[in-house]
């Protein structure tokens, strides 16, 4: 299990105050990310790998509008 208690989490952009769907993510020293749900951050994490992390970004920027 790794520790994620010195991790630097960033909320979403897209997050609003309102109490809204929101995700935080944190970069991992091997060029992963962690992501994990706002409102529970307690629950369980996710871990990437820097390339599904890299692959998951690339294919969220085509998709933007």
């Amino acid at each position: 299990m790794t520790d994620i208690s010195p991790l630097q989490w960033r909320k979403s952009s897209y997050s609003n105050g309102s109490g809204g769907n929101c995700v935080e993510m944190a970069s991992l020293a091997s060029g992963g990310a962690s992501v994990r749900d706002s409102k529970d951050p307690d629950r369980a994490v996710l871990m990437f790998s820097a390339r599904a992390w890299g692959d998951f970004v690339a294919v969220v920027r085509r998709r933007q509008p």
